[in-house]
């Protein structure tokens, strides 16, 4: 489980305006929302669930051939 260690900025009137987090926790945080990813791999994913979706079996190997 992700442990998130944050400080929050507050305005004159006590109202969250910003938070910040230690480097490590933030790039945790983007490669689990996988947003470090480049175009080709969102690419790569997309069309994996198309197939996926489609029930294309062509586009998997079976467990075994791996």
């Amino acid at each position: 489980m992700l442990t998130l260690h944050k400080k929050l900025i507050v305005d004159e009137r006590g109202n969250p305006t910003d938070v910040v987090i230690p480097w490590p926790e933030f790039v945790e945080i983007s490669e689990l929302l996988g947003l470090d990813l480049d175009a080709e791999a969102v690419a790569d994913l997309e069309a994996a669930q198309a197939d996926r979706k489609s029930g294309n079996p062509e586009a998997y190997l079976d467990f075994d051939a791996i």
